[in-house]
């Protein structure tokens, strides 16, 4: 019995002591939390701490949650959930890809910590500048963007390394497409209604699909599938935000036109002609 008294005790002060944190300490507790459960779950637990990555994607949403309680009792955006989760997984699903070398993930989970906590901040900006004016506002949404187009590779890495049947390769896509298309469109309008541009998001993951089944039955390596598909994703939803921020110039469509002629080009190289 004085065991379990002195348990819930300790368990009473680190609560406390967790709820007296300051937002920013929230953060670095976490993505020391999570870093750390993701560098045990590839380097101690192999093939079967697939389970533990969904476990520690869910867990960055519910730190996230927390940390941003009293700003989200306010205005609730629940799109700012999305990113975390899709970018924990990516890197979990991406280390079982990655050479099994001790430095290798050591360096791995490193970035996926600098990655989180850059993440977070985002959210943090994105979630306050709906009640005030916040000068940040732009670094955020590029820093978000950046994370979005390495989760979408990464994703799409596996996923094609998967070798899976058409059906459920193109379900596949379509679940982590989707809610990436809808985050990367909201971050620049921040509109709570979800209908808005539900329209909008809906046809540019039906072109993703689209891209994505032609890539199925394309012969070549799932890592240069992965490179077009992204620099696809890359190329029409960055053409999407300028066009939302009405900054849709010619200097700037060039820009994007060539990300896309490049992936293009990189693609036809690394295909195996001969069938």
């Amino acid at each position: 019995m004085n065991f379990r008294r002195k348990a819930r005790m300790k368990g009473n002060r680190v609560v406390k002591t967790l709820v007296k944190l300051t937002k920013r300490e929230k953060f670095i507790f976490s993505v020391i939390i999570l870093s750390v459960g993701l560098f045990i779950a590839e380097h101690l637990l192999g093939k079967s701490g697939i389970y533990t990555v969904f476990t520690l994607a869910v867990f960055a949403d519910i730190f996230l949650f927390i940390a941003l309680y009293n700003d989200l009792k306010e205005n609730f955006y629940w799109q700012v959930f999305i990113l975390p989760f899709f970018f924990s997984l990516a890197f979990g699903l991406f280390f079982f890809l990655a050479p099994a070398r001790y430095l290798t993930r050591i360096f791995t989970t490193s970035l996926y910590a600098i990655g989180l906590y850059s993440l977070y901040l985002s959210q943090n900006i994105f979630t306050v500048s709906s009640i005030r004016t916040i000068a940040l506002l732009s670094s955020a949404r590029t820093v978000s963007f950046v994370i979005t187009i390495v989760s979408y590779f990464f994703l799409s890495n596996v996923l094609f390394s998967l070798h899976l049947n058409f059906f459920p390769f193109i379900s596949s896509l379509f679940l982590y497409t989707f809610p990436l298309v809808i985050y990367s469109v909201w971050i620049h309008t921040l509109e709570k209604n979800l209908n808005l541009n539900l329209h909008w998001s809906l046809l540019l993951t039906l072109l993703f699909l689209e891209v994505g089944g032609m890539l199925w039955l394309w012969p070549s390596t799932p890592t240069v599938l992965a490179i077009f598909l992204t620099g696809v994703f890359y190329t029409v939803v960055g053409l999407s935000q300028v066009w939302i921020d009405r900054r849709l110039f010619k200097s700037i469509m060039w820009e994007y036109i060539w990300v896309a002629c490049v992936v293009l080009v990189t693609l036809l190289i690394f295909t195996s002609w001969r069938g």
